[in-house]
């Protein structure tokens, strides 16, 4: 039986009707993503299947005992507690199982019980034991902290209140607990927003392992492909496509084809029959012409095919209106950041950037990307060093909080800011063109979604007639169509761009350099090709790191070494390794701990047997219940000591 069943779901909002004739299926294991343009409805269907809102028509069947886990676009997620204990307080189960075990222990070793006093509480302890590990006891604190790392959390993050987070930092940590709690179906309504490139890549890994159902909104189209299996199209009408998002864009651009075609031949068919009819009706062919008008009449009234309709998208043109000189950017002993710091955020080895190339700008949110792009811009002085700009630039800048743009203004008077000279009834067309009509031209931008900021931004952009853009988050608030087109311009912008994102949809399209900002880093990193390119080199370099790692005979520390993998995925960008000499010492500790954690657990598993089946004496089963306790204290401090040197070695 499927997870959720949907049949005819409709919602209007009197008098307006959002969608209608909906049906739908989540079996078990999908995953699935649901596009369309902003507007369409897309949350609203995810709030009916989850139940917090009714539908006005149709009806929802869930599964019997289905447990649901719904991430908000903006959760709302306030608590006196820290990160840690709001994450620890989903396994109360396991929190209660230790308390018992802890108990016992106590019991265990209390003097003067007789000797079956003693094998009871051992047989009970055993009991409870196996609970505690089966449930995942002695792994779930491994799992909260791989978790969190792999959201973009430190280590200190963790002892902070979440009153104390920021608003992307709540989110986060909103869906880091609801992974926590395993539920059969996530519904996850943009989950990318607040994450990086590294985060957002340890999602994909995570729940392309994930036990369960995914029902995605989102406008990450890379993020899309590396995870989906079936798209779901809103636009209002509900379409299905099988694949991930590239798929996608195939099959749709396909069926669109077919569709025109079908209904051209079929307005072909019905001009040439009524032409015949016209012609004939009075004439030698009178019986003939209305035979023909009578299978006219039913096939226009039972099977006349509707126009294939498109997405109304914005129309975006980018010309320079002058060429720049080959050379455009070119830096000397650059060190980026502010001196009243006392050092620099990072130093960046000299760069040469040439007119039609297209440098992305990659790194965790707070590396200082928007920084080292306003150094180049001019706007912030360089700690160090020159920053050369070539002759003949025209510069243009897309700010990722859109500061270029006046709150107090509306669409019509901002657009008079770059083009005085347009007439008013050409600048309503003009906005036309970024999707703005009727009376939105008179809305004042403080008024405007995070969407229509991004277009009204996109639309002075295009009056600049720049040979240079600086493109800060370009596609944040965009919708997916509004991505593609944005995506084709850049891809033909005939002058050089340099782009701050964490789109790699995008990057991989335009880029033809890396140039990677990491905090724990102090020098920028340059690879000269393409985005692909820069992973699969990433990946060429982990490659001997992993094989180190797998090494050793120890079961547990390589299940470790799993899921320390789901929070780094392998295409992941990695640090600078350490120098050789270091990174065999390290390479030494490891296996030396992956030594003495097999044979802690060969160990382990020996008293696990004997306590399971309990004979002897009571000092000597006492004894045993003892040593457990203390060799699984000692394990879980050699596996932390392992985790650390791990993350050290930047895996």
């Amino acid at each position: 039986m499927p997870l959720i069943t949907a049949t005819n779901l409709g919602k209007s909002f009197d008098p307006q009707d959002i969608f209608s004739d909906i049906s739908l299926s989540i079996p078990h294991r999908a995953r699935i993503a649901l596009v369309g343009p902003n507007g369409v409805g897309k949350t609203t269907l995810i709030r009916i299947l989850v139940g917090l809102e009714e539908p006005s028509t149709g009806v929802v069947q869930r599964a019997r005992g289905l447990r649901l886990g719904y991430l908000p676009q903006e959760a709302q997620f306030d608590s006196s507690r820290t990160l840690w204990e709001e994450c620890q307080a989903v396994f109360s189960e396991l929190n209660a199982l230790q308390e018992e075990m802890n108990r016992l222990e106590g019991l265990m070793g209390k003097p003067g019980q007789s000797e079956a006093e003693l094998e009871g509480t051992l047989q009970t302890y055993s009991s409870v034991q196996q609970q505690f590990e089966q449930k995942g006891g002695y792994t779930y604190e491994t799992r909260i902290r791989q978790t969190l790392s792999g959201l973009g959390f430190t280590p200190g993050d963790t002892h902070r209140p979440v009153s104390q987070l920021s608003g992307g930092q709540r989110t986060r940590a909103y869906l880091a607990r609801l992974l926590f709690t395993d539920p059969d179906l996530l519904l996850l309504d943009e989950p990318t927003n607040h994450l990086d490139i590294a985060a957002v890549e340890w999602l994909e890994t995570y729940l392309r392992d994930w036990e369960g159902a995914v029902l995605i909104v989102s406008h990450d189209r890379y993020f899309l492909d590396q995870v989906a299996q079936v798209i779901w199209e809103m636009t209002p009408a509900f379409e299905v496509y099988h694949g991930n998002y590239s798929a996608y864009l195939a099959q749709r651009a396909e069926r669109y084809s077919r569709r025109l075609d079908e209904y051209q031949a079929q307005t072909a068919f019905i001009e040439k029959e009524q032409d015949y009819i016209r012609r004939n009706m009075a004439g030698q062919n009178t019986r003939q012409a209305q035979g023909r008008r009578k299978r006219l009449e039913r096939l226009l009234e039972e099977s006349r095919l509707a126009p294939p309709l498109q997405t109304r998208k914005l129309s975006l043109s980018l010309r320079p209106t002058l060429r720049s000189g080959d050379l455009v950017i070119r830096t000397g002993k650059l060190s980026v950041g502010y001196a009243d710091e006392g050092r620099p955020l990072f130093h960046v080895p000299d760069l040469t950037l040439q007119r039609g190339e297209c440098a992305a700008i990659i790194g965790p949110n707070g590396a200082g990307k928007t920084t080292f792009l306003k150094t180049l811009l001019g706007q912030v002085p360089p700690f160090s060093g020159e920053v050369i700009l070539g002759a003949s630039l025209q510069i243009g800048y897309f700010a990722q909080a859109h500061e270029g743009l006046h709150p107090e203004m509306d669409l019509m008077q901002e657009i008079a800011t770059v083009a005085p000279e347009m007439r008013p009834a050409e600048v309503r067309d003009y906005l036309a063109r970024f999707l703005f009509t009727g009376d939105d031209v008179y809305k004042t931008v403080d008024l405007l979604s995070g969407g229509e900021g991004s277009r009204l931004a996109l639309a002075k952009l295009a009056l600049g007639g720049a040979n240079l853009l600086l493109l800060d988050e370009p596609t944040n608030h965009l919708d997916l169509p509004s991505q593609e087109v944005l995506q084709g311009i850049l891809a033909h912008f005939n002058g050089t761009t340099l782009l701050v994102s964490h789109d790699r949809y995008l990057i991989d399209a335009l880029a033809t350099q890396i140039w990677e900002v990491q905090p724990q880093e102090t020098v920028l990193r340059v690879f000269e090709g393409t985005y692909s390119e820069y992973k699969a080199a990433r990946e060429a370099e982990a490659a001997p790191l992993e094989a180190a790692a797998v090494d050793g005979p120890s079961k547990r520390s390589k299940r470790v070494k799993s899921q320390l993998g789901q929070g780094a995925s392998p295409s992941e960008p990695k640090p600078r390794s350490p120098s050789s000499s270091a990174l065999r010492k390290r390479r030494e500790q490891i296996r030396g701990l992956e030594t003495q954690i097999a044979g802690l657990e060969e160990q382990l598993a020996s008293l696990t047997r004997q306590l399971e089946n309990p004979s002897g004496d009571a000092s000597r089963i006492q004894k045993i219940g003892s040593d457990y306790v203390r060799l699984q204290a000692d394990l879980d401090h050699l596996v932390n000591e392992w985790e650390a040197l791990h993350q050290d070695m930047g895996d």
